[in-house]
């Protein structure tokens, strides 16, 4: 299956990265904007709203390096593979491919993890970044008490050493993914069918399943640490945050705040909605994203 008829007047695309081949979507016309996904989906969870975006701006929609059509990579024993900082210079390299040296970002859940990790390795490149229903990495684990350990089990879950939750989610990948996505203040009831059965069909795959675990395999470990190598400097472009109302996030944590302490320039709003916004609430994410970045 392809996600065409979810992405109307957009042009699949594959492009070679120095680390992989990603695959996208590109539709629009206007200043570059580049939509990150999270984690268990790909690209389509963008399907409400980016060909709204695409009357605006030209938007590209990648999967991550690991998910859905694009290349999942070996990996070292330093997770170094899927790390945000290799991920998110697929995406520098994936825009300078289409020739755009500057754009905006936008990216929820990992898409916003890399999407943060992509403004601190190349500011040159970020002119605006908007992240989707998170906290800063290091945060969220700084502050990791029951409460979150146990609504984000999961984060604690795929970290554990090759390959415990390989075998355990391979086992039924179907029903793990069913339960991921009707958790986090959310229910499957917001999916539009055909992006579910997409989103089923790549998770199926074991070198998903092992790439995603390595992602965050990378997040406990090796991203933490650049974090914390660029703790003394904060981001300078303008972050938006948006999250939902019926979320772990809005519940445990402080969006703004915890942007804050990362970021000079900081606005955020919480949506009626759970975890998966872009799919949950399209409308208000899209007004919200649509304001931050400038449409006319």
């Amino acid at each position: 299956m392809t996600t065409a008829a979810l992405f109307p007047g957009f042009e699949p695309r594959r492009i070679s990265t120095s680390g992989a081949e990603i695959n996208l979507v590109l539709g629009g016309h206007g200043p570059p904007l580049l939509l990150l996904h999270g984690y268990p989906q790909t690209h389509a969870m963008w399907h409400r709203i980016a060909p709204r975006l695409a009357e605006h701006f030209t938007v590209v929609c990648p999967d991550l390096r690991g998910y859905g059509g694009s290349a999942k990579p070996p990996t070292t024993n330093d997770h170094a593979p899927y790390s945000k900082r290799a991920m998110a210079l697929d995406e520098v390299e994936v825009m300078q491919a289409l020739g755009f040296k500057r754009f905006m970002l936008a990216g929820h859940d990992r898409g916003g993890r890399v999407a943060h990790r992509l403004a601190r390795d190349h500011p040159e490149r970020v002119q605006r970044i908007a992240v989707l229903d998170i906290s800063p990495t290091a945060t969220m684990y700084a502050q990791t008490d029951m409460a979150f350990a146990t609504a984000y089990y999961h984060w604690f879950f795929l970290i554990q050493p090759y390959d415990l939750p390989e075998r355990l989610i391979g086992a039924d990948p179907a029903y793990y993914l069913r339960k991921k996505l009707g958790g986090w203040g959310s229910n499957l009831e917001h999916f539009d069918p055909r992006a579910y059965a997409e989103y089923e069909r790549c998770f199926r795959d074991p070198a998903t399943i092992h790439a995603s675990c390595e992602d965050y395999r990378a997040s406990a470990t090796l991203d933490l640490q650049h974090d914390a190598t660029d703790a003394a400097h904060k981001l300078e472009c303008p972050l938006l945050v948006l999250w939902g109302a019926k979320g772990v996030v809005d519940r445990l944590f402080d969006p703004v705040a915890d942007w804050k302490s990362v970021a000079s320039d900081v606005r955020g709003k919480r949506l009626p909605c759970g975890h998966y916004l872009a799919e949950e609430a399209p409308n208000e994410t899209y007004a919200e994203l649509l304001a931050f970045f400038g449409g006319h």
